[in-house]
């Protein structure tokens, strides 16, 4: 980025956006924990966050293999997650893989909006935020009917992020017709020579 004639560097990782953030745990009963890579030289990182009330685990103890990593989602309630600075800058509705694996897991996702989005629901299993104040309405909110959030959850994966779903919908648009279903008969070709 230029200001001013000069290059300036800024910071564009999670770290960041979540500092934004660092009282929430103060603002709600739900408990909120954050996996991390720290080294030695975070530690002063990690005892912040915990002084806030923010829960700290190492990152390589949930994310080993694909079955631990599984398995940590689906324990847990739920997401709560910043995003880049980079993200919110660009405004395009950027969801991460991850939130896609909690809302797969039935599990609701409030995370850091990053742009209006066309199709993409708010405000049932899926909650995006701007401010302390909205994040902490958003888990409230959650919590009100967890239940209805998880089912939201899972619906919003199966309406809007379904493989087949998504590639008819681009062979649709990009061809400018419907796609055939394997189950279409497909008609004999027309005057089509057989060579023996």
């Amino acid at each position: 980025m230029t200001e001013n004639g000069k290059t300036v560097l800024r910071e564009n990782t999670k770290r960041v956006a979540f500092l934004r953030f660092l009282e929430l745990p103060r603002h709600t009963r739900q408990p909120l924990e954050l996996a991390l890579y720290l080294t030695d030289k975070d530690s002063q990182d990690r005892e912040r966050l915990e002084q806030h009330g923010w829960r700290v685990r190492d990152s390589r103890d949930v994310t080993g293999s694909p079955e631990t990593y599984r398995s940590y989602l689906q324990r847990s309630r739920g997401e709560f997650s910043c995003a880049k600075p980079s993200c919110m800058e660009f405004q395009n509705a950027w969801i991460s893989d991850r939130t896609l694996c909690y809302l797969a897991s039935g599990k609701p996702a409030v995370v850091q909006h990053t742009g209006p989005s066309a199709y993409l629901p708010n405000e049932e299993g899926l909650f995006r935020f701007m401010t302390l104040e909205e994040a902490i309405g958003a888990l409230e909110t959650v919590n009100a009917d967890y239940q209805r959030h998880c089912r939201a959850a899972r619906e919003i994966v199966e309406a809007y992020f379904d493989a087949e779903q998504v590639v008819a919908r681009i062979l649709n648009e990009t061809l400018g017709s419907k796609p055939r279903s394997m189950n279409d008969r497909v008609p004999p070709p027309q005057n089509e020579v057989l060579g023996v």
